[in-house]
């Protein structure tokens, strides 16, 4: 009998993920985030579509560039979606090579993934954007199928379904990667590798903030035609109780995780991602501030608790779906020489040096950890665009005030991203696929880097720490 791969435990994390760290950098010197020229022509992959809502459509938009990809069968159980996935694959076979897939192709329609998986032939993978209770179900199915996965994030509603998809590629042996697209995002890797790995320009990092503010304006009910409501028979089926659950499922405790699974996971991931470890406990509170009727909460504020090899860390995040004041979104590492605040928008992506210590006296010993006087190097290799000098701090009579610290010097990272935010992602799954990568997220990974978010709100709800064990994390 075969030897199955066994999962990975929170103790491999560290190795694992520093081992791997590498993989699928595209980043360069100046200019490092531009797209590859000339990209060959790459070998047919069939792929199938399952879930094409909204999820479905990022997808799609960042997948129809990529070379080699056969938009087989699409699938949704509303009509209205199914039908708009099929005809945007139609849309796209007017402009692709022959030679994958003929021109005018249009691509079969589903309402139940089981059809579609005992009556199509020659898939090679599926792309899943169903809600976040259909994930687990849906992978595991694929995978037992023989296909590879690309499924979004959450990988569940619940930390047992995620469990389920670790199991299940470990038993098939088939690819499985999770929807954390920044863990391919060229400028994350690069400022990963390059910057706190490779030249530690924050010294020791001793705390982390992250953030998603999201303004009232976006956070409404989604509304719909009543012309194109779902019979009740068929939401029934697929585990709704009405439309209006169908479509804000993400309210829905029975079906996702809230704000801090929906926003926060994605930020989450990257604490645990640039640390190298998990935490060890989370202290969180939430409440239902401005949305009273929903179930999940409308705002959420975490404390996660970590050992590193540097020393202990505090992640502090906070979700809210009430204002979008404060920066939108974003992640900042903060350490003793320097402050990285990144964020998939190159406009809330800085850089900032603590500024050198005042001389000292000669005949003192020289500090254990020197703040380098510049960073001129990393700007003359294109790895800093220095930015505009900060105001100097405000006098009184010419006296500085004490309790300002002089302002850090600015930074900012060179190039754009000149594709859609899940494309080199989703580059990475199909590279992977034909066996020229390795994946960037698979579900080991992920799950270990998700799971403590599982336990975010539990914490709230019952107005306590949760201290990590094995049971918690483990898959």
């Amino acid at each position: 009998m075969e030897t199955l791969p066994s999962p990975i435990n929170r103790r491999d994390f560290l190795a694992k993920t520093a081992a791997g760290a590498g993989a699928g950098l595209v980043l360069g010197m100046p200019g490092m985030l531009g797209a590859a020229q000339g990209t060959p022509q790459a070998s047919r992959i069939n792929v199938a579509l399952i879930g094409c809502g909204k999820q479905g459509q990022v997808l799609f938009d960042s997948m129809k560039n990529i070379p080699g990809l056969h938009f087989q069968a699409v699938c949704d159980i509303w009509d209205y979606n199914r039908n708009g996935g099929v005809n945007r694959v139609r849309a796209l076979t007017t402009k692709v090579p022959k030679d994958y897939t003929p021109k005018g192709f249009v691509p079969k329609g589903y309402m139940d993934i089981d059809e579609l998986l005992a009556t199509e032939n020659g898939l090679d993978a599926v792309v899943i954007a169903t809600p976040d209770f259909w994930h687990s179900e849906h992978t595991v199915k694929c995978l037992k199928a023989g296909l590879n996965v690309y499924c979004e994030k959450m990988m569940s509603n619940t930390i047992d379904g995620a469990r389920a998809m670790v199991r299940a590629m470990a038993e098939t042996g088939k690819l499985c990667q999770i929807g954390h697209q920044r863990r391919s995002n060229p400028r994350y890797r690069f400022t990963l590798d390059q910057l706190i790995n490779g030249n530690k320009i924050c010294g020791q990092i001793v705390n982390v903030n992250g953030q998603w503010n999201r303004a009232i304006k976006s956070s409404q009910n989604i509304a719909y035609k009543p012309s194109l409501t779902i019979k009740p028979d068929i939401l029934s089926k697929y585990g709704f109780k009405d439309m209006h659950q169908f479509m804000n499922w993400r309210f829905f405790r029975d079906l996702s995780g809230g704000a801090i699974s929906d926003l926060g996971a994605h930020q989450i991931d990257i604490f645990n991602w640039f640390l190298g470890t998990v935490p060890k406990a989370v202290y969180a509170t939430g409440g239902n501030s401005y949305f009273k009727d929903r179930e999940h909460f409308d705002n959420v504020m975490a404390v996660f608790d970590y050992d590193t090899p540097q020393g202990q860390v505090r992640a502090f995040y906070q979700v809210l779906t009430t204002t979008s004041a404060g920066g939108g979104y974003f992640e900042s590492f903060m350490g003793t020489e320097g402050t990285i605040r990144i964020s998939e928008n190159s406009a809330s992506t800085e850089i900032f040096k603590e500024a050198s210590p005042a001389p000292k006296d000669p005949n003192a010993p020289p500090p254990e950890t020197p703040i380098p006087l510049s960073w001129d190097h990393l700007v003359q290799r294109g790895f800093l665009s220095r930015k505009a000098a900060p105001p100097k701090p405000q006098t009184t009579e010419g006296v500085i005030d004490s309790r300002v610290s002089a302002p850090p010097e600015g930074f900012a990272l060179p190039g754009e991203l000149n594709k859609p935010p899940h494309q080199p992602h989703l580059e990475n799954f199909f590279a992977a696929v034909r066996g020229e990568a390795k994946l960037n997220c698979d579900a080991h990974h992920a799950f270990l880097s998700e799971a403590p978010i599982y336990w975010v709100n539990p914490s709230a709800l019952k107005h306590e720490p949760i201290t990590f064990t094995n049971e918690h994390l483990d898959a």
